[in-house]
């Protein structure tokens, strides 16, 4: 195969809307102090639902929209760092919950930068000749992981999902996702943790900051260059929503001054390896985004792993 691309999108967050008032009620923080470190107003939180549920519904919509029936998906991909299951992986669960008979599944865990990574090696699979069509899915319950007494954390984090569908291009066509740039900084592992039985996650907020933002930017060019297009000819820019001041400064030392840039984590939070595909799909829903659109996927955080690439808009 020539390539593949992703042909539709579908993603689903919880009903329960957290503000920042609501933290500020339990917590010794307000709104202006979590606007003005990371930008967010709001999160959605899970209550009685399942990390497969979530990842159920999201994928439930893209496969809607592709107008494929689960009996042609061959390959199911779930990015994820809170799937606390051992077995069966979450990819299994979702494939069972939709119908989808022998498909490959498998769960990959590179924290923040799981949808990228997905993408990629469901788009490797695709030119192997190993898959022709493949469902993959970014979620998380990142709330199982809260210490809701940590206001550093506690005001960033929340849930949800986001898919894609990927097929293999039509013989003769451009490929529809470039060229992966991916991996990480193990040394700095320690920077974002979520250890032990009872997981709590923890960061170095300020190491985490000062990475992001210095170091982001030139392997985000690196990956335009891997496809062939330079930052300014791009059309959307989709980040990790780890914090809106990562999202702008690593916007504005790439150039992306006429794409559209996702600033979802707004009203999201971070939700680690569902906010790429929960910012895409949200993008591309309201119309902000039109097919054939140059859009720069780009995830970064735990592990210190990042990945993207640029993708056409389906």
């Amino acid at each position: 195969m020539t390539g593949s691309r992703i042909v539709a999108l579908g993603h689903y967050q919880p009903p329960k809307v957290v503000t920042n008032d609501d933290l500020a009620a339990v917590l010794d923080t307000n709104d202006e102090w979590i606007r003005s470190r990371v930008g967010i107003r709001q999160r959605h939180i899970a209550q009685d639902e399942t990390l497969v549920d979530l990842a159920t519904e999201a994928a439930q919509k893209a496969l809607a929209a592709s107008g494929l029936t689960p009996a042609e998906i061959d390959l199911v991909v779930v990015a994820t760092c809170t799937a606390f299951e051992r077995s069966p992986n979450t990819a299994c669960a979702v494939a069972a919950r939709l119908g989808i008979s022998t498909p490959a599944a498998y769960d990959i865990n590179t924290v923040c930068s799981g949808f990228s990574y997905a993408l990629a090696t469901a788009d490797h699979a695709i030119r192997a000749g190993a898959a022709t069509r493949a469902l993959v899915i970014g979620a998380e319950k990142m709330s199982d992981t809260i210490d809701w007494t940590d206001r550093s954390t506690a005001v960033i984090f929340a849930d949800g999902a986001g898919a894609a569908v990927v097929e293999a291009q039509p013989e003769g066509a451009e490929p529809g996702i470039g060229p992966v740039l991916w991996g990480s900084e193990p040394e700095k592992s320690d920077a974002v943790t979520i250890t032990g039985w009872q997981p709590v996650i923890a960061q170095q907020g300020q190491a985490v900051f000062r990475w992001a933002t210095t170091k982001i930017a030139p392997l985000a060019r690196q990956a335009c260059e891997r496809a062939g297009i330079e930052p300014s000819e791009l059309k959307g820019f989709v980040a990790h929503q780890a914090n809106l001041r990562i999202i702008d400064a690593i916007a504005n030392k790439l150039g992306v001054t006429g794409a559209v840039i996702a600033r979802d984590v707004v009203d999201s939070g971070n939700t680690s390896a569902a906010s790429i595909p929960l910012a895409f799909s949200k993008l591309v829903e309201r119309g902000e985004l039109t097919t054939g659109d140059p859009v720069l996927l780009f995830g970064f955080g735990g592990g210190l792993a990042y990945a993207g690439q640029v993708v056409r808009c389906p």
